[in-house]
């Protein structure tokens, strides 16, 4: 719980500093710059529902539209946490705008997410990143404070445009969607627009 509060100031505290925008980070998106549709999902790295939506939404979604063509889709930050914070962080460490670590972490939470500390959960990504993304350093990687004002910014103008208050919220063409894990309303949702 103090880490949800200590997160919540920080964010307040940001929410009237202008970021720095002297570095451009690349956000993560997948799928056509030319697709009719374009679908964006705020998302924490450690809420359960949004792994859920990297499980058993996601797979589909990318079959059935962004590999075809019909969908973009843009994965935007909106950490409910400190964990969640440097997990996104890492997820933007290579700048690369590719979506795999970020696939990587959610498919993975289990192993670092669900812990008593943010100590732990540092702990547990320091020992993933070894294992998987050597080129990956923790520290480098969470105290880049480009990548840091761009996830906050995320944040912000998520609440500020779309009033996000929850994980996982995707946004259709500009227009929240209500009921991000009923793949099914979903796609015919999708298919209407396209």
């Amino acid at each position: 719980m103090i880490k949800k509060i200590l997160f919540v100031l920080l964010f307040l505290s940001l929410t009237n500093t202008q970021l720095n925008s002297d570095s451009k980070i690349n956000s993560i998106i997948e799928g056509s710059a030319d697709a009719k549709v374009k679908l964006i999902v705020y998302e924490s790295l450690t809420c359960t529902h949004c792994a859920t939506f990297h499980e058993d939404i996601y797979p589909n979604l990318k079959k059935d539209f962004i590999d075809k063509g019909l969908v973009k889709i843009e994965f935007k930050n909106f950490p409910l946490d400190l964990a969640a914070f440097n997990a996104s962080k890492i997820a933007h460490c290579r700048n690369d705008g590719k979506p795999e670590i970020l696939h990587f972490l959610f498919n993975n939470q289990k192993k670092w997410a669900h812990v008593e500390t943010l100590e732990e959960a540092n702990n547990k990504l320091i020992k993933i990143l070894k294992d998987n993304f050597s080129d990956l350093d923790f520290k480098r990687c969470t105290s880049n404070k480009q990548i840091e004002d761009h996830i906050l910014e995320d944040r912000i103008n998520g609440v500020k445009k779309f009033k996000i208050n929850a994980t996982p919220t995707l946004i259709i063409n500009e227009k929240k969607f209500d009921n991000p894990l009923d793949y099914e309303n979903l796609k015919k949702t999708l298919k209407k627009l396209i």
